[in-house]
């Protein structure tokens, strides 16, 4: 029976890449396994968006290669998106590759293992560990023309799904057992502009008119394209998470206009006072880059005033890196790595105390939560808590189901996460 082990690495749109992938194999007779050295081959789905994600394929690719040595004949499979930006340096830097491809080649890819090894009409293991939640992609590539990205290069202009493709989808995985259908895209705020206005409104207001007890949450919206019509569908259907994932990526005008984006803090700040006012107990999470080419520390200390100002439930701060291939690669006054990583680290320490305080806010509250593992202690989220990505609900009983919907009343608050005992 041939098995295949498939490592998939960066952001959730990889990981809806790595599934598909697997699911097509599974049909073929290949399943997935979750041990890399039982397994006749091993597939690496690579990110290539910054420098140290770049580090940690290349390192990963490294490992497999090694199990190679080991005697049993295995095939070593890169693809994805630093795939498709140094294929040919990969290969040549790491000969035990076998065969490389970049993003859309799941048709060669599957090709190339079917030719490997013995298919096998047996049932198999096809998909990674269970998850309560699922991402849902609705639409591949990006028309944005931020400076520092590469994404548009390595994925295409955008192109939405079919709304009837994605609500079928969305429909199978509600009828499986998914509790939460998490929508992701480089910006799905773009989603349907390309179908003739088919607007994401739209979308999520006809999936969450299907049947059964789940979460919508979106990721990825760009904040110069939230409008009233997509506030008011969030706050008007009460299985959409009143969570709004939006980077903001710097609040001042000059560093926005050299990053490719637009806006500033003026705007910003109308922008969520908006959303605070439409959608009631929202949590808006943002990211921001320290360290982008020529900020100054007055720019950086505005932006550190603005964080404290909006005090944002979720926030994330990434050094810039500086990735060769992107319009900012090219633009002087690059600032200095120790410089990047303290400015990070300055924000972070910042926004760990507004959380804390938002956190504390919830104690004593009973709030719906989603089981996410049941081990030890159960671990849950709240609708202000995405996975993988925010922090969860330490739960002191394990009387309760994987991917089951509890009331927890909150009884313990820490800087990201909180601790509950459920009721009812």
């Amino acid at each position: 029976m041939g098995k295949a082990h498939l490592l998939s690495l960066g952001c959730p749109k990889n990981l809806v890449d790595s599934e598909k992938l697997l699911k097509r194999m599974s049909e073929e007779g290949i399943h997935y396994s979750s041990n890399p050295e039982e397994s006749d081959i091993i597939l690496v789905n690579t990110c290539g968006f910054i420098e140290e994600a770049k580090r940690e394929s290349i390192g990963e690719i490294l490992k497999a290669a090694a199990l190679k040595k080991k005697g049993r004949r295995k095939k070593l499979v890169v693809f994805g998106c630093l795939a498709k930006r140094s294929g040919a340096e990969l290969k040549k830097e790491i000969p035990e590759i076998d065969a490389i491809w970049g993003v859309g080649d799941e048709d060669a890819i599957l090709r190339f293992c079917s030719r490997q090894v013995e298919a096998s009409a047996e049932s198999g293991c096809d998909r990674f560990v269970e998850t309560p939640y699922a991402y849902l992609k609705v639409a591949e590539g990006c028309d944005r023309a931020c400076s520092y990205c590469v994404i548009p290069g390595i994925r295409g202009t955008y192109k939405s799904r079919s709304p009837e493709e994605v609500l079928a989808e969305a429909e199978a995985l509600v009828r499986s057992g998914r509790k939460e259908l998490i929508l992701v895209a480089q910006d799905i705020t773009s989603y349907g502009r390309d179908l003739g206005g088919y607007p994401l409104s739209r979308l999520l207001g006809e999936m969450a008119s299907l049947e059964g007890d789940f979460w919508i949450r979106l990721l990825y919206l760009y904040p110069a394209a939230i409008d009233d019509q997509l506030l008011e569908t969030i706050a008007a259907q009460e299985k959409i998470c009143n969570y709004i994932d939006m980077p903001l990526q710097h609040t001042e005008g000059r560093i926005l206009k050299l990053m490719g984006r637009g806006g500033n803090s003026g705007v910003f700040r109308r922008l969520i006072r908006r959303i605070r006012e439409i959608v009631p107990a929202v949590a808006i999470r943002t990211t921001f880059i320290t360290g982008f080419p020529q900020e100054t520390e007055e720019e950086f200390s505005a932006m550190l005033a603005f964080i404290g100002e909006m005090q944002f439930e979720r926030l994330g701060a990434f050094t810039y890196s500086r990735e060769e291939g992107s319009a900012a690669y090219r633009l002087k006054g690059q600032v200095p790595k120790r410089m990047k990583e303290n400015r990070r680290d300055r924000m972070m320490e910042a926004q760990s105390a507004i959380s804390l305080r938002k956190n504390e806010a919830l104690l004593g509250k009973t709030l719906r939560s989603i089981v996410d593992e049941v081990e030890d202690v159960a671990i849950a989220r709240l609708y202000s808590q995405a996975p993988e990505i925010d922090g969860v609900v330490f739960i002191e009983t394990r009387d309760v189901m994987k991917g089951e919907f509890v009331n927890v009343r909150i009884t313990g608050a820490y800087d990201y996460d909180l601790k509950g005992v459920v009721e009812g």
